[in-house]
Order: C-alpha cells, then structure tokens, then sequence
C-alpha cells in the first residue's frame, strides 16, 4: 500500500486523538466517585434496614404500652368498685368481707406488677424511640454526603464528555483527510493491536512495540519509498517514518 508521506504522518495525529479518547474512557469509568457512591449506597442500605428495624421496635412498644397501660386503668377500675363497695357498709356479711378485701389486695399486687411492666416497655419504647432518631439523622447525613457525591461525579462526567466530544469532532476531521485504503487498515490494526494501529519509528525503534528494528529490518525500511506503507515486522503495526527514525 502506498500513501503520501505527510498522510503516513498525519495517521500518527489520528493515534494520538484515539489514545486520547482510550484514556477519557478509561477515566470516566474509573472516576473515584463511582466507588465511594458504590460504598455510600450499601451503606445507605443498611442504615435504611437499621432504621427500619428500630422504627418497628417503635411502633411494637408503643403499642404494647398501650396495651399494658389499659390493663392497669381495667385493673384499678376494678379496685375502686371493689373499695366504694367496701366503703359502702352494704357488704356485712364476714365472709364477703373477707373475700372483698382479699381480692382487693390480689388487685392491688396485680397493678403493682403491671404498673412494672409499663415502666419496662416505656423504657423499651423509649430507647427504641432515640435510636430510631439517631438512625434517621445518620441517615439524612449519609443521604447528603451521596448527594455530594452524585454531583461531583456528574460533574466530572460532564467535563470528560464534553472533551470526548471535542476529541470526536477532531477526529472525524482528521480521518476525512486520509486516503480510505490507508483509514480503513489502521482501523482494523488498531483493534487487533490493543488501540494501536500505527506507531513511530524514533530512533530505530518502533514505538508501538517498543523494539528496536535489526539491522535487516532497518535496511528494508531505509530502501522503501517515502510513500510506501511499511509495516513493523514485530508488532505489525503501521510504521511511520519521520526526521528523527535514525535510519
């Protein structure tokens, strides 16, 4: 294949804007607020499940005090119809007497062991009721630093697209400056060759390879045409030619 010296140049020009866009990609998928966002949203997660937890323990307790506190009102109810009847003097017989005033005191025992049990749930529900506190102002933190987070990495995005962009625009000029037989070659070169198609021979050595031609190579190369498109015998990849390949 034969192209112009200055096309042959000008396809290293290409390299560079194609290794350009390999390194804005590379960037914008390896930005570090991807990974810390990744971080915060498990985090989030589980704070989320944390709260959740607590807001049911909450909610459980509250109810069960509800319930425990309605039984003390049942049970002291109770005792004061037992005591107006006891006051009354309508009871005389000894016997119910004694029966009312037993039960009074079994009454009396038994609100002194539910009043207990609604000390214990408040207590329940109250350290439930801070914790869920706790966790939703660790939350709304957590939730802010994500936030921050989100907006910086759409920010650099946006900083990396738009010089994608550019480097895209650049590209396609550059590329419709080519002869198509040469484009169309480095194109397939480059995706075999790892992003690399065409490659600098600087001081005998290849630059997409990085090895030195022998002198064998070096002779084949000095001999071509200043139009022919030689190829590196090692990597394969399209040799360019330029003032300082010390040939």
């Amino acid at each position: 294949m034969n192209a112009a010296p200055a096309d042959q140049i000008r396809l290293l020009d290409l390299q560079a804007l194609d290794v350009r866009l390999t390194q804005l990609a590379h960037r914008r998928e390896n930005l570090p607020e991807h990974a810390e966002i990744r971080a915060l949203e498990a985090d989030l997660t589980q704070q989320r499940d944390l709260l959740v937890a607590a807001q049911t323990e909450e909610s459980d307790t509250a109810r069960d005090q509800t319930k425990a506190e309605q039984d003390v009102d049942q049970v002291r109810q109770r005792a004061a119809r037992d005591q107006q009847r006891l006051d009354s003097g309508l009871v005389t017989n000894p016997k119910d007497l004694a029966s009312l005033q037993s039960e009074l005191a079994s009454l009396a025992r038994r609100q002194d062991d539910l009043e207990t049990i609604v000390l214990e749930i408040m207590e329940r529900h109250e350290a439930a009721q801070s914790r869920a506190k706790e966790l939703a102002a660790r939350l709304d933190e957590l939730q802010a630093t994500a936030t921050e987070a989100t907006q910086r990495r759409d920010a650099a995005t946006q900083d990396i697209d738009a010089e994608v962009a550019a480097v895209r625009k650049e590209r396609s000029e550059v590329a419709a400056e080519l002869p198509a037989d040469l484009l169309k070659l480095y194109d397939k070169l480059r995706e075999q060759q790892g992003g690399i198609g065409a490659a600098r021979l600087y001081q005998r050595r290849c630059e997409g390879c990085r090895l030195e031609l022998n002198i064998t190579e070096l002779n084949e190369v000095r001999a071509a045409a200043p139009d022919t498109v030689v190829r590196c015998e090692n990597c394969r990849r399209i040799l360019v030619r330029t003032p300082e390949s010390g040939l």
